[in-house]
């Protein structure tokens, strides 16, 4: 267990900091100011902040109405669905 202890703390730091970057987006938008690209929201998420970016959109309702997005997100999720299965069950 302790071997997971570095992976967790990577999880954890990487969902904070995903959660940070949609808060500077959504705090940009409100002022129509440049945003951050979306190819850089899903590198976060896609780098393990899937979590920091779910709990960000069902509490701040950001980037929940753009289809295309919402497609490459929920292809992010389900990518990350399977890593965590998979690590849960190989451990």
């Amino acid at each position: 267990m302790t071997r997971a202890y570095p992976m967790i703390r990577y999880f954890i730091l990487i969902n904070i900091i995903t959660f940070i970057i949609r808060w500077i987006d959504k705090y940009k938008s409100q002022r129509q100011k440049r945003r951050i690209q979306e190819r850089t929201l899903l590198l976060w998420m896609a780098c393990g902040g899937v979590v920091g970016a779910i709990l960000w959109m069902q509490a701040f309702h950001h980037k929940t109405i753009k289809w295309k997005f919402l497609i490459k997100f929920r292809i992010v999720t389900t990518v990350w669905i399977i890593i965590a299965v998979y690590a849960l069950f190989s451990l």
